[in-house]
């Protein structure tokens, strides 16, 4: 009796990580999800100036991607927004200054909008652990398509995804100093570019 509740239990786990999808061709196959450590994954931020640069991280809330097989089928994460740190300043007090302005309205809108999301909504392949992921990402409330390269290698215990998502700022109501808002001649040197960069890392396990 104590081997069947423990076989059972077995069972369980596996089809908690294991669904039925439909591939391309139409033939059914099993795919593994792979639940993300957000404690060994990374989101690093980059964004631009005419004057310079800034950088920083955000941590991961939480995260998940589907392979069948080797191959990537879907996926998504979730960004901790409050968390975002700035790298490249050392002065304690002008961190906090950009760092809670980047948290502001002019921005991120961090208190009414505390999380990030990206859902994965097609992955295309182009050679061996190689896509093109497009999917859905959600930045204050606002969701708009995004279309990234993303690496997947596979390990005996789990799996890593890495890519570089590019981000117009202006599609997400960030106009602070945006040339897509104000006359870029009047900004001068002011101005901030509306691309700004996330280089994903998601470690997961099975």
């Amino acid at each position: 009796m104590k081997l069947l509740k423990q076989l059972a239990g077995a069972m369980a786990a596996v089809m908690l990580l294991t669904s039925v999808v439909v591939a391309e061709d139409g033939t059914k196959a099993k795919a593994i999800t792979f639940k993300v450590d957000p404690a060994k994954s990374t989101l690093k931020w980059n964004g631009k100036k005419v004057t310079g640069e800034h950088y920083g991280t955000i941590n991961l809330k939480e995260g998940s991607f589907t392979l069948d097989g080797a191959k990537l089928i879907g996926g998504s994460f979730v960004a901790d927004m409050t968390s975002l740190t700035v790298q490249d300043v050392t002065d304690k007090d002008m961190n906090g200054k950009l760092a809670g302005h980047l948290k502001s309205d002019d921005f991120f809108s961090v208190e009414s909008h505390p999380t990030a999301k990206f859902v994965v909504t097609k992955a295309t392949p182009k050679s061996a652990g190689q896509y093109d992921v497009t999917g859905d990402l959600t930045i204050k409330g606002i969701t708009k398509p995004a279309t990234f390269p993303v690496t997947v290698k596979t390990t005996a215990n789990g799996a890593e995804a890495t890519g570089t998502i590019v981000v117009d700022r202006s599609k997400y109501d960030m106009k602070f100093r945006s040339k897509s808002f104000f006359d870029a001649n009047t900004l001068g040197d002011k101005l901030i570019y509306d691309d700004f960069t996330i280089d994903v890392k998601l470690v997961a396990s099975k």
